[in-house]
């Protein structure tokens, strides 16, 4: 296949990647990893590139995997769920996030050696999102209407260059074009009674759209006999949901946040492979998803304005460890577990009802089959361990007091096949 032929596929794919497949995510609202390999290793792959998916982790990855071409599709079953207790507007109630239980996750990535130093990559990925859909709207006992839910999803458009130092170190540098697709429905309430500075724009806009770009860093160098350190940065890439004013700070202000990290892989002898990677999320300087709910209900600020209220949400630190294993020739098994710090606090629950992405610990396994013409199937399977963040006086007490208690546990399944070209 000529590199003409192979940019028109890739063309073809990427606008096939922007049709509406909701890409969703578990540390936070971004995913555990790239790439079916690194995903089988619980999302490790900043110092161990494995497929051309690298660039998505840190493109100094992509000076490591020559020539190849990977496709592949995760099933992405989430269970979400909130209860409201001890409130004073109606009784207990236990609410079904679970309107939409099945979602389909495309990805693909090229790369190619343009010399003995350069080398080159495209990718096309969900970098995040996040779904909740309640048939019985947990806002109803204050005044909501219809079904309530929010849909977010980020597909992220990744090309990226890698230079090779020397023996030891490679460089890498991306440019992530971002697309952003939003909707809300069923929260009008807070678009009442002064709580929003553009009140029509709360919810039940349809379907919203942003773009932005951005840029990835990252180095990798084998810095002793088998281990090899690597480090990553990206920036924020900016967005807006104009439609929407009237819900996010900064008139619908959207951003995907700046994230780093650093990680290590250990070739402990040729058939065993060790390796961890730490990574800090830095939701809180997005103002629509870090700034805290209070200022609303306490009647400082409204929803939409300059640095406005938003859901809340820390920073994350994730640190995942993983494990691969060459069985025989032809078969390579893994195994990973991550563990992330808790994004939404318990004052904040009552908000997050919409946006309850509160799991921390994952479980992972996967595996590869090399064909004999050199052709790579990969499988893996993904647990994010159940966790509820049970709310600390997060109704206020002029939506009758009480708490919001809000869980999430996920299922993935994926498959991917992998060309050397």
């Amino acid at each position: 296949m000529t590199p003409t032929k192979i940019s028109r596929r890739l063309l073809t794919l990427a606008a096939v990647s922007l049709a509406p497949w909701s890409a969703h995510a578990t540390n936070g609202y971004f995913s555990h990893g790239y790439g079916a390999i690194a995903q089988g290793m619980a999302g490790v792959g900043i110092a161990l590139p494995q497929d051309a998916l690298a660039s998505a982790t840190n493109p100094a990855g992509i000076g490591a995997v020559g020539n190849r071409f990977d496709l592949g599709l995760s099933w992405f079953i989430p269970r979400r769920s909130a209860d409201i207790v001890g409130n004073g507007a109606g009784p207990d109630e236990r609410f079904s996030g679970n309107g939409d239980k099945n979602f389909f996750i495309p990805e693909f990535a090229y790369t190619r050696q343009l010399n003995s130093t350069t080398h080159i990559g495209l990718a096309a990925y969900g970098n995040g999102g996040l779904n909740t859909e309640y048939k019985r709207n947990p806002y109803a006992r204050f005044g909501a209407t219809g079904t309530a839910g929010v849909n977010l999803e980020q597909l992220f458009i990744t090309p990226s260059v890698a230079y090779r130092v020397n023996d030891v170190h490679t460089l890498g540098a991306a440019v992530n074009f971002a697309y952003q697709r939003f909707s809300a429905k069923g929260i009008g309430l807070f678009g009442a009674g002064g709580f929003s500075s553009a009140p029509a724009n709360v919810s039940d806009q349809g379907t919203d759209s942003s773009t932005g770009v951005g840029i990835r860093l990252g180095w990798t160098g084998e810095v002793a006999p088998q281990l090899t350190l690597g480090a990553t940065w990206a920036s924020k890439v900016q967005g807006k949901f104009s439609k929407y004013r009237g819900l996010f700070a900064n008139g619908g202000g959207f951003d995907a946040p700046e994230n780093y990290g650093v990680g290590l892989a250990y070739e402990a002898s040729p058939a065993w492979t060790l390796a961890a990677d730490v990574q800090t999320i830095r939701y809180s300087k997005v103002g629509s998803v870090g700034n805290s709910a209070a200022s609303l209900f306490n009647g400082t600020q409204q929803l939409g304005v300059a640095n406005g209220p938003g859901f809340g949400w820390r920073d994350v630190t994730v640190l995942k460890l993983g494990v691969s294993h060459q069985l025989r020739p032809d078969l390579a098994v893994r195994g990973g577990v991550s563990f992330s710090e808790q994004p939404v606090p318990a004052s904040e629950t009552f908000f997050n009802v919409l946006a309850p992405g509160v799991v921390q610990r994952h479980l992972t396994l996967g595996a590869t089959w090399t064909s004999p013409g050199g052709g790579e199937l990969t499988g893996f399977f993904a647990r994010a361990l159940g966790k509820t963040v049970n709310g600390s006086n997060a109704i206020p007490a002029a939506f009758g007091g009480g708490n919001a208690n809000v869980r999430l546990k996920e299922t993935i399944i994926g498959i991917a096949y992998g060309w050397k070209l």
